[in-house]
């Protein structure tokens, strides 16, 4: 197995790599567009091919590169059966099983911040992509957000998950890299502890954020696996 955390400055993004070193393929989780290139040079570096790259979710603060990495590797893109996304050759249901070599990924449907939210589970890992943060979670206030599915998401998906699994979000914006089902159920601001749905519904309620600023280019190319108007 190979493992690697690459990480955009514009928009706060992790892209993960995972790969199987006997057959040498791989999967990329969130890749950026902007990025493309350097993640392209790394599996070639590696020697990789690319079988696969998933998506958490429709982003609204990046463009994926998904279109982009299909054309020059040939790689399938993936995302969430809730995402409603044309363009993608499969649309991945809760339990799906992703195969990369003889690695496994497990599809787990995670939505609240969109409908189409998925988490990967590899391994001690799992890649939440906006659905739960380092010590925070994805906001509810745009697209299909619905703050009361993100709680059941969280607290009956990912917290029923062992505690020492490996948090690996889509984001974070201080520079962590890595939490855990048992650190997030200890000490996450919004889901943590003792709090329960209602006290979450509130506490999302009540971020007051401005609105990411690609959203108007970024959801519609998205929809498209990142090329504006095109299927």
């Amino acid at each position: 197995m190979l493992f690697r955390q690459l990480f955009d400055d514009t928009s706060s993004t992790y892209t993960y790599l995972v790969a199987d070193l006997v057959w040498h393929q791989a999967a990329l989780i969130d890749p950026v567009r902007e990025q493309a290139e350097r993640d392209l040079a790394l599996l070639d570096e590696l020697g990789l091919n690319l079988a696969w790259v998933l998506e958490t979710h429709v982003h609204a603060d990046h463009i994926t590169a998904a279109a982009h990495l299909r054309e020059v590797t040939g790689a399938a893109v993936g995302y969430g059966v809730g995402s409603g996304v044309g363009c993608a050759e499969r649309l991945f249901a809760d339990g799906d099983e992703i195969e990369i070599g003889d690695e496994r990924i497990r599809v787990l449907a995670t939505p609240g911040h969109t409908d189409g939210c998925v988490s990967y589970l590899w391994r001690d890992r799992v890649f939440t992509g906006d659905a739960l943060l380092i010590g925070s979670c994805g906001r509810t206030d745009f697209q299909e957000g619905d703050a009361g599915r993100l709680y059941e998401s969280i607290t009956d998906r990912l917290f029923t998950l062992p505690g020492e699994t490996l948090v690996y979000p889509a984001h974070d914006y201080v520079g962590r890299r890595v939490s855990s089902i048992a650190q997030e159920q200890a000490t996450n601001e919004f889901a943590g502890g003792d709090v329960d749905r209602e006290a979450f519904i509130m506490a999302l309620a009540g971020m007051k954020l401005e609105p990411p600023r690609l959203i108007d280019v970024a959801v519609s190319a998205n929809r498209h696996c990142g090329r504006s108007g095109e299927s």
